[in-house]
């Protein structure tokens, strides 16, 4: 664990790769400005860490994140109306734009309710696996609120204007099942068997070629803005930058040699 570790995040470096876990089970790790500049901490400190390959992002106890903590911004506390687009601006969007940014993949073990901007950073990571018992709720119209944390840039490009709309207007809970049948997550997994699924996974992508993984990752997001022509210009470049690493080289070797590659991960010459 690390040193720079309290209550509201556990950080754990694994072979490869580091488990990020939000620890207010609690609260349904709901976020906190201590979780949040926390949170933020670890991610950096994988960002820093040259033998960290992947992340795992999850929750303690039986909910993943059920968004802002409201008892921070409740109005009648705090003795006037908050500035809810500061805590945006100040929190919730550099975390979304951090963890779209890292250069590796990032994999969401949702093992209940996520709810709010807990269900959107769920879906800012690269890969989401979620049990079958979790539920993605967009809590925010019942409590006259706008999605945020890309809630309404996740949901319409995932989904389409019906979906997205209607899951955000109604604030109805969204199955783990309905949520991979309509393309949301990756894949459901059972409860019991969540946490070694996104353990496998985290730990494939560590001794994956990571250069790669990174500039496919920047390229799969500039899609939805990008026109055809941008994306082939885009896929150019980026396969110029991985063609002259390591790993390439010794991707090609492996399938010539009919061996296991062994990656080094981000690496380039």
């Amino acid at each position: 664990m690390s040193a720079a570790d309290n209550e509201t995040i556990l950080h754990e470096r694994c072979e490869g790769w580091h488990r990020i876990t939000l620890n207010r089970p609690e609260k349904l790790n709901s976020f906190n400005e201590a979780q949040h500049r926390a949170l933020r901490a670890a991610f950096n400190e994988a960002a820093a860490d040259e033998t960290c390959r992947a992340v795992l992002l999850t929750g303690a106890g039986r909910g993943f994140c059920a968004g802002q903590d409201l008892g921070d911004r409740d109005p009648a506390m705090l003795g006037d109306s908050p500035d809810l687009g500061l805590t945006i601006e100040t929190f919730y969007n550099p975390l979304v734009r951090q963890i779209r940014g890292l250069n590796m993949p990032v994999i969401c073990a949702v093992n209940g309710v996520a709810a709010g901007a807990g269900a959107n950073i769920a879906l800012a990571c690269d890969i989401v696996l979620a049990a079958r018992s979790a539920k993605f709720i967009q809590a925010f119209a019942k409590i006259g609120l706008v999605p945020d944390s890309g809630g309404t840039w996740f949901l319409a490009r995932l989904l389409g204007e019906a979906r997205a709309k209607a899951l955000t207007l109604t604030g109805e809970a969204l199955s783990a099942e309905k949520a991979a049948e309509w393309g949301l997550i990756w894949r459901v997994v059972e409860d019991e068997a969540l946490m070694a699924e996104a353990e496998a996974l985290a730990a494939r992508f560590a001794a994956g070629p990571t250069l790669a993984y990174g500039l496919t990752k920047q390229a799969v997001q500039a899609a939805s803005s990008n026109t055809l022509d941008q994306s082939l210009d885009l896929e150019r470049n980026l396969q110029r930058e991985a063609g002259r690493s390591d790993d390439y080289r010794e991707g090609v070797s492996a399938f010539l040699e009919k061996r296991q590659a062994v990656f080094t991960g981000r690496t380039r010459r």
